[in-house]
């Protein structure tokens, strides 16, 4: 019997403004047979659309860099490029790197997918009755004036691009996964309705999507990671039948664990099942183990038929923002803050009520018997937002300067009073699946390949209930520290909600976890979160939990005035926390 080679699909980019040396990296320091990358983000394509605006087009330009150190190499050793830079003009990114390639003396055959981009059409799609409601708010989109919308589109233009034979093929927005779905299914000729080994192809993709988060970068357990100063970027090795293994090149940084890996898959996760336009993937099926060094493989994945809906982003313009902090130092913070408060609110025409949004967050950094200026400080900070630029402009800056000297002892600020900044808003919708489609384009040629899945039996997910108590751990020995000395956290934004997931290293530790950390628990560990919603999930396969807050960053990450906008520290935060944790479970 034949045996078919893995499929090893490297990537070198976890979002716009990665280490550029690492395509080099990647295609020189072992086999590969594709290259990938991730350049986009919901607040990235923000920053393309002012790129764009700004006449310097809009995709990523460090990708045209890349391609110039590697792509004679790559067209050497044959290793296709796939990659999702592109971002709002993936044809200007092709022909951007045809130049590259016409200066090095080589003849690639560069294809692009376009179709994501529906800015031109959004009018049409409201007239035909889209109301592209808000996924989080129920909201309906109206007459806002958008300036990005893009469909979260599929791997299947990535594979027709690749059947015709093209060398490097650059998308727009696409899901993050679809750059290892496309040549998974390219490879190894799957069929649309091929759900579990779809489903593997795109739990690879999410793993690897974000770079070094796999091989060690931002993982809980740091101190456990060699050569953390470089890590090197991740492989999957992908099988025929949609398991995969994890791996790196040798003698690079980092670490390719059960753990990494784990912390990996719940990075902004929703629930169980993971939705892509090709397929949903079953996060509660697959096993996950260590196969040697550097090496995790995950496999038992299951698919479902995908969604009959599209995702799709839109950012507008939600008005102008302003900020003011100032430090209180030494005694009496909690009244210096409130006669700061009383007087900046107070010389604000109209009030703390005349602007759109208005926050004041006092951050207790402070300690008691301060060694150091620094230790001695508390922060107090006041954020506006609205549509009118003048009311949180000058206007609203000069307030606090002219408090300089008339006010609490020791005022000062950070920063000097600065103008106005305009800020986006992020607005997940849906549309029905054959409304979008991929659109190839390689030497001219156009080619139109559907966006709709084969028809089969789709559900969402409910989030899962705490398990009933049985009270296994209630009278065990305890000991208070840090619930982060036993547990490991990745977290992260979903537009404007946050996720955390929560996982362990043993089943014992996970039972008890299990037990104890309930959303009511979770509340009351961190009290700023407030009365919003929070959503459990439980992957006992990973001795994991998953938590999805609802409208912790509120508009999204451009729009958010928490300190931590994309909730990446989210996850450490929690892991401060000190709980009563059974003394059995701490090495």
């Amino acid at each position: 019997m034949t045996t078919i080679a893995p499929l090893r699909i490297a990537n070198c980019s976890g979002f716009y403004g990665d280490r550029i040396a690492a395509a080099k990296e990647m295609v020189e320091g072992g086999p590969i047979d594709v290259l990938t990358g991730d350049w986009l983000a919901e607040l990235t394509m923000l920053i393309l659309a002012k790129t764009r605006a700004g006449g310097r087009g809009g995709y990523a330009r460090t990708f045209v860099t890349q391609m110039e150190q590697v792509m004679g190499t790559c067209l050497e050793k044959g290793i296709k490029v796939v990659s999702n830079a592109g971002g709002l003009d993936p044809a200007g990114c092709a022909d951007a790197v045809r130049e590259v390639a016409a200066r090095l003396g080589l003849s690639p055959r560069v294809a692009y997918v376009a179709g994501d981009d529906l800015l031109p059409r959004l009018t049409e799609l409201q007239a035909s009755g889209q109301k592209l409601t808000n996924l989080d708010t129920g909201e309906e989109f109206g007459t806002r004036s958008a300036v990005t919308a893009n469909a979260y589109l599929g791997g299947w233009g990535i594979t027709h691009a690749l059947n015709e034979g093209a060398d490097i093929v650059i998308t727009g927005r696409v899901t993050d996964a679809a750059v290892v779905v496309g040549p998974s299914a390219w490879r190894f000729g799957w069929k649309r309705d091929d759900w579990d080994q779809l489903a593997g192809a795109v739990v690879a993709g999410h793993i690897i999507e974000c770079g070094c988060q796999a091989t060690g970068g931002n993982y809980s357990f740091f101190q456990e990671i060699p050569k953390l100063e470089h890590p090197g970027f991740p492989i999957a090795e992908m099988d025929p039948d949609g398991s995969f293994v994890i791996t790196k090149h040798v003698n690079t940084g980092g670490a390719v664990t059960v753990g990494t890996v784990t912390s990996q898959l719940l990075y902004e996760i929703q629930g169980v099942r993971y939705l892509n336009p090709d397929v949903v993937s079953l996060f509660d099926s697959m096993s996950v183990t260590q196969e040697g060094p550097d090496r995790v493989r995950v496999a038992n994945i299951k698919g479902e038929s995908a969604p009959p809906t599209t995702k799709v982003c839109i950012n507008y313009e939600g008005g102008f923002r302003n900020s003011m902090t100032f430090c209180l130092t030494g005694l009496d913070i909690a009244e210096k803050a409130d006669l700061v408060e009383r007087t900046f609110w107070g010389h604000q025409k109209g009030g703390r009520e005349g602007f759109a949004q208005a926050t004041t967050r006092l951050t207790r950094s402070d300690k008691n018997d301060p060694m150091s200026n620094e230790e001695a400080v508390a922060h107090l900070t006041f954020i506006v937002k609205d549509p009118d630029e003048r009311k949180v402009g000058r206007a609203f800056a000069n307030v606090g300067t002219e408090m300089a000297l008339a006010s609490y002892p020791g005022m000062f600020g950070t920063g000097g009073p600065g103008g106005a900044q305009t800020y986006g808003v992020y607005w997940p919708t849906l549309i029905p699946s054959d409304l979008c489609w991929s659109e190839v384009v390689l030497d001219g040629k156009r080619s139109v390949v559907e966006n709709t899945a084969p028809v089969g039996t789709f559900e969402l997910d409910v989030p899962n209930l705490p398990v009933t108590a049985s009270g296994t751990w209630a009278n065990e020995p305890t000991t208070r520290v840090p619930i982060g000395r036993l547990v490991g956290t990745r977290s992260g934004d979903k537009g404007g909600n946050a996720n955390l997931g929560v996982f362990c290293r043993s089943a014992t530790a996970f039972s008890w976890l299990d037990e104890f950390l309930t959303s009511d628990k979770l509340r009351s560990l961190l009290p700023d979160i407030g009365d919003r919603v929070i959503r459990r999930y439980r992957l006992p396969n990973i001795w994991s939990l998953n938590f999805v807050i609802e409208g912790l960053l509120e508009e999204g990450v451009a729009a958010s005035t928490r300190m931590d906008g994309q909730a990446k520290g989210f996850g450490e935060y929690f892991r401060a926390r000190v709980v009563d944790l059974p003394t059995s479970l701490i090495s």
